[in-house]
């Protein structure tokens, strides 16, 4: 599993395994590691490879989100690297699970870490694809790491826990922390531009204004995914519906005032 490098010292390894991305990115005082896999044994080979860049120890970790394909690697990092702190926001440190281990240096908003000669910034949109979702933002590289929030090889993944109706803002934030020439890291699949992340968020801003519509028209949630054109394939969105309408404010009857 080689690494490829898509900007200055931002290496990227994509793994077959759920074609999920961990990304290297480094400074003079060492590596930031962002997602760590699903499997002790994916995270060592990823660690190997990490060898192989001669571009310094892990200094820190971040995890995007909390699903078990970026975070299960954590320990084996830790335990690696003598324990190095494991950033996250705090909706997903608190998700993650005990064996990962949890992240231990969470955020509300934003937070840097500081390599010394460039600073790694982390960000909390909004929610989206969870609700603790995390991008990561390289500004001297001009890279963004979006996590799942952007996908490529496969339709945004509106899975139990996403938050539909919200993810097309999160992802408006998300496009303003990026330029025109934006190299865009996926959570899985290949590397993207700006371009590929607006088209995105119009799909899902149409999942959401499409949700929005039937509910308000007064159709059925076991109805709606026949009753519409949808930006995805339908297998794609069984739980978007039930998210989208759950997360819908209730509409309260009332009788006419005499």
């Amino acid at each position: 599993m080689p690494f490829t490098e898509v900007a200055d010292r931002v290496w990227v390894l994509r793994v077959p395994s759920y074609d999920v991305n961990l990304v290297a990115v480094g400074g003079e005082r060492g590596l930031v590691v962002v997602d760590t896999l699903a499997t002790a044994h994916e995270a060592r080979a990823a660690i190997a490879a990490i060898g192989d860049l001669r571009a310094g120890r892990v200094v820190a970790v971040v995890n995007t989100h909390d699903h078990f394909d970026h975070v299960l690697g954590n320990a084996t990092f830790k335990e690696r690297y003598d324990d190095p702190p494991v950033h996250a926001t705090e909706e997903a440190a608190a998700r993650t699970p005990a064996e990962a281990p949890p992240a231990d240096h969470t955020l509300s908003s934003a937070a840097v870490i500081d390599l010394g000669d460039r600073q790694v910034e982390l960000v909390h949109p909004g929610r989206g694809h969870t609700a603790g979702d995390l991008v990561v933002r390289v500004p001297d590289a001009d890279v963004l790491l979006a996590g799942d929030l952007v996908e490529e090889s496969a339709p945004p993944s509106l899975g139990s826990d996403s938050w539909p109706l919200e993810w097309p803002q999160t992802l408006d934030l998300v496009l303003g922390l990026t330029t025109p020439s934006t190299v865009v890291v996926p959570g899985h699949g290949g590397v993207v531009d700006r371009r590929f992340v607006e088209q995105q968020c119009d799909d899902l801003r149409a999942v959401a204004e499409t949700i929005r519509d039937l509910a308000t028209r007064g159709v059925p949630e076991a109805d709606a995914l026949a009753s519409a054109a949808w930006p995805f394939p339908v297998e794609a969105l069984h739980h978007a519906i039930g998210r989208g309408y759950a997360q819908l404010p209730r509409v309260r009857r009332q009788l006419p005032l005499a």
